[in-house]
Parts: structure tokens; C-alpha cells; sequence
């Protein structure tokens, strides 16, 4: 498969290895946050730095940007709150007693979960913690959050005290666990067991009531969320699972094993393995009928996603590649090489929607065939029935 030639734009600004990027939800923006133990805004439109944040007292370890404002968290034990036009601080969360390694933000909580085996769950605007998620025998790796409202009947709802707050957060650990809490209580009202090793990433379809859990066991799990029950175990990857993504009830999983697969969520069948990758998946992302995966051997990769076939590489990275983004058809990718690229893929785009209108006409005319063979043969069956006079 040949190469893609040169990014677009290489930018250099940082002076450590870049652990995550995120995007805006209007794409108007980037944020990187490093091991330099500051975070950078980018504008999606010129690729241009417009805010450089500096206050955290060690590494960036997970970084996440709304419109307004930006959130970072760190090795120092603490999380900052980012004015995205003025770059300054405006707040600082903390509680925590060791790294924290990941935070999500959800209405007006922010949540977070570090290596002092608690998740915590903090006022956005408040600066003040509101609940502590104590009960991991080990570090808190990953979160998901939902509501209750979307995956639970009225009469199934629980207590008074959680009809107040029906939010629910979803806790991923070390200790082979997954937990799921009350936000309003702190009260575990899920341990999810089945997992032999740990728990490093979640995604959750709430319409479905469903939660996939990919661990360091070599097996995605899926649970029902309202009951805890493990309803299916995908088992063919050969190494830990390291990222997930649902896309239209398919599964699609990174893994150590330096392999992507691809599963149906209501059968369990494994329908497409994605290889060329020379060292472990770290981070994949779907974009219109194309797999977009970052790997440990420096490369990020664009698959064709029902067929399986490489259709470009991305060279130029130095070492891993810790997370990927997609906005206006170019590619962002974020590296431990302290550089974050970006790359034009509108041609591989443009060439995969020519082959998708292709095929739903091919898939039309079979379609038109099938039915005029139909019609032709009821037809006949009618002229049949007719001749022995029935």
C-alpha cells in the first residue's frame, strides 16, 4: 500500500509527547493536552495555536473541550477549567490524593477518576466536589456516563432519593471490575463481574441498554445495564483490548494483539479483521465507511471498512500515536513524539462514497431483478394454477 506523502501541517509547539486530543463539539476547535504539563487550542480552520495553557505542576494524562471552555487533568492530583478566549484558569478541582486519569463532562458535572481508586464527581461551575465513588480495590481507569431516563422504565426506577437525580456513572478498573453508580448517592448500584484482567476501556449504548467493556483479559464484554447480566464475550482477540467503537450496531475493537476487528453486536459474530498494523491498535476512529486506526509502531492507517482492505498509511510520526481526531475530511493525529499532524483525506473519502453509490446500485438492480423474477414467476404460477383449472 503506498504512502500518503507528507502531512498537511506539522505542528511542533509542544515540548513533550501529546496524551490526548479532543475536539469541539461545534469542530471549531482542538486541545492537546502533554507531557510538557501544559494544553494547547487549535483552530480547525488555519491549524493555527491559539491558546497555550500553563498552571498544571506535572504531565497531562487526559484533556476534553466543550465551546466554551476546556478541561485538563493531571499528574499533579488536580483538574483545571480553561477560558478557551482569555487562556485563563477558571478553576481548579481538588481532592483527588494521586494522578488523575480521566475526566468526562456531562450537563453540569464533571467526573473524574484517578489512581486513588475513586471516581469523583465535581460542580462544573462550583468548583466544589459533590460526590465521591469509593468501593475499586485499584486504580480508576475509564468513565462513561448516562440517565436513567434512557434506559429505565418508571417503575423499575429505585429510590425517592434517585428519582432527584437519575444519573448514573460508569466506572472501568484495574481490579477487573466494572462499576455502575448513582451520581445523586454515591451508591454502587451495579458491580459488573466477569473480567479476569483490567477494564481500560467502555462504551455505552444506552438506547439498547447496553455497555461493552474491552479489558487486558483479551475479551470485549457486553452487559445490560439495568440488570448486570454479561449477555455476550467476544473471545478472538490475542492480546488486550485497548479502544472500541459502535457505529451502527457494529463493534469495532483495537487491540495489543496488533489487530482491529470488527463484530455484529446482536449476533456476536466476528465479520472483518483489519491487519497491516506492526505493533499494538492505541486508538481507532469510524468516518464515513472508512476505519481510521493509530498505532504503537508510529503509523496511523485507513481501512476500507466492510472490506477490510488498506487504502492508505500515514507515515511521519516518531512514536505512538495516542489519539485521533476527524474534521472536514482531514485527519489529526496526536503523537508521544510531542507533534500533532494533519492530514487531507478527502480523496480517500471521495473515492469510498464512489464506491458506496456503486454499490447501492449494483445492490438496486439486483434488487429491481429479484423482483421482476418474482413477478415473472408468480406469473406463471398463476397461469398454472389456471391451465389445471384450480
Amino acid at each position: 500500500m503506498g504512502n500518503s506523502g507528507s502531512a498537511v501541517k506539522v505542528c511542533t509547539d509542544h515540548q513533550g509527547g501529546i496524551n490526548w486530543l479532543s475536539l469541539s463539539p461545534d469542530g471549531q476547535r482542538l486541545l492537546t493536552g502533554s507531557e510538557d504539563g501544559t494544553a494547547r487550542l487549535w483552530s480547525t480552520a488555519d491549524s493555527q495555536c491559539h491558546g497555550h495553557f500553563q498552571g498544571h505542576e506535572s504531565y497531562i494524562t487526559f484533556c476534553h473541550l466543550e465551546n466554551e471552555a476546556a478541561f485538563t487533568c493531571s499528574a499533579d492530583h488536580t483538574i483545571r477549567k480553561w477560558d478557551v478566549v482569555t487562556g485563563q484558569c477558571l478553576a481548579i478541582y481538588r481532592g483527588h490524593t494521586s494522578i488523575v486519569n480521566r475526566i468526562l463532562v456531562a450537563k453540569d458535572y464533571l467526573f473524574s477518576g484517578s489512581y486513588d481508586r475513586t471516581a469523583r464527581c465535581w460542580s462544573v461551575d462550583k468548583e466544589k466536589q459533590i460526590q465521591e465513588f469509593r468501593g475499586h480495590r485499584n486504580c480508576v481507569l475509564t468513565l462513561a456516563h448516562y440517565s436513567s431516563r434512557d434506559v429505565l422504565e418508571e417503575e423499575e426506577e429505585e429510590e425517592e432519593e434517585e428519582r432527584v437525580s437519575r444519573d448514573l456513572l460508569v466506572t472501568g478498573s484495574t481490579d477487573c471490575t466494572v462499576k455502575v453508580w448513582w451520581v445523586s448517592s454515591g451508591r454502587c448500584y451495579q458491580t459488573l463481574l466477569g473480567h479476569t484482567g483490567a477494564v481500560l476501556c467502555l462504551i455505552l449504548d444506552a438506547p439498547n441498554r447496553e455497555l461493552f467493556s474491552g479489558s487486558t483479559d483479551y475479551t470485549i464484554r457486553t452487559w445490560n445495564i439495568v440488570t448486570g447480566e454479561q449477555l455476550k464475550v467476544f473471545k478472538e482477540h490475542q492480546g488486550s483490548v485497548i479502544c472500541l467503537e459502535l457505529v451502527n450496531r457494529h463493534l469495532y475493537s483495537g487491540s495489543a494483539d496488533r489487530t482491529v476487528k470488527c463484530w455484529l453486536v446482536d449476533t456476536g459474530e466476528r465479520i472483518q479483521t483489519y491487519k497491516a498494523h506492526k505493533h499494538s491498535v492505541s486508538t481507532l476512529k469510524y468516518h464515513a465507511g472508512i476505519l481510521f486506526t493509530g498505532s504503537g509502531d508510529a503509523c496511523a492507517r485507513a481501512f476500507n471498512s466492510k472490506s477490510g482492505v488498506l487504502q492508505k498509511i500515514f507515515r511521519g510520526h516518531k512514536f505512538i500515536i495516542n489519539c485521533i481526531q476527524i474534521h472536514n475530511e482531514l485527519l489529526y493525529t496526536a503523537s508521544h513524539d510531542g507533534t500533532l499532524r494533519i492530514w487531507d483525506i478527502r480523496g480517500i473519502c471521495k473515492r469510498n462514497k464512489r464506491r458506496l453509490k456503486k454499490e447501492r446500485s449494483v445492490q438496486g438492480r439486483s434488487s429491481q431483478k429479484g423482483s421482476l423474477s418474482r413477478l415473472f414467476n408468480n406469473k406463471v404460477g398463476c397461469m398454472v394454477q389456471q391451465e389445471n383449472g384450480e
